[in-house]
């Protein structure tokens, strides 16, 4: 046999471990699960960080300090040459337009723009952000920037006392 007069499908599907099937096929008896525990049992799963009982690490280490990663705001990034090639001259672009072009996934979320690329195309560009480069080139285009006004966070209620003073608020 040759390897190029081999089938493409030949060695394409491998066969399943069979086991419970005997002593003799060497998954037999416990069929590779040992003896007796948790795990040998039917449904057995262990949840991800477990240790066998012993202190996981995510306890063991010492936790202290201020994390911003959960308040920091992710902009949806546009340079000035994608606006370039994907728009006419004079048309206003807004996040909605740079979806439909395909430029960037979500509409609702925060954008700016990037001052990469040239621009000779008059634009009108509505974004939350834009960088000091990007504003400038597109004003040189003779194009005009709207920067959307930022919104208010919500505030948080902490505890009954505020959750009872929201409710009376309504009520009222």
């Amino acid at each position: 046999m040759k390897l190029d007069e081999i089938l493409s499908a030949a060695g394409k599907y491998k066969r399943p471990k069979r086991i419970g099937r005997g002593t003799g096929s060497g998954h037999g008896k416990t069929s590779g699960r040992g003896h007796k525990g948790y795990l040998s049992r039917a449904g057995a799963k262990r949840r991800a960080g477990y240790e066998g009982g012993q202190a996981p690490m995510l306890s063991r280490i010492p936790k202290r300090g201020f994390n911003n990663a959960n308040f920091r705001k992710e902009y949806q990034v546009v340079n000035l040459s994608a606006l370039e090639e994907a728009f006419q001259d004079g048309a206003r672009v807004d996040a909605e337009t740079l979806m439909q072009a395909g430029l960037i996934d979500d509409a609702k979320g925060p954008l700016k723009i990037l001052g990469d690329g040239e621009l000779k195309k008059k634009l009108t560009v509505v974004a939350d952000k834009f960088s000091a480069s990007a504003a400038e080139k597109i004003a040189q285009a003779g194009g005009t920037t709207e920067a959307i006004p930022p919104r208010a966070p919500k505030p948080r209620a902490k505890g009954k006392a505020a959750q009872t003073a929201a409710e009376t608020s309504e009520e009222s």
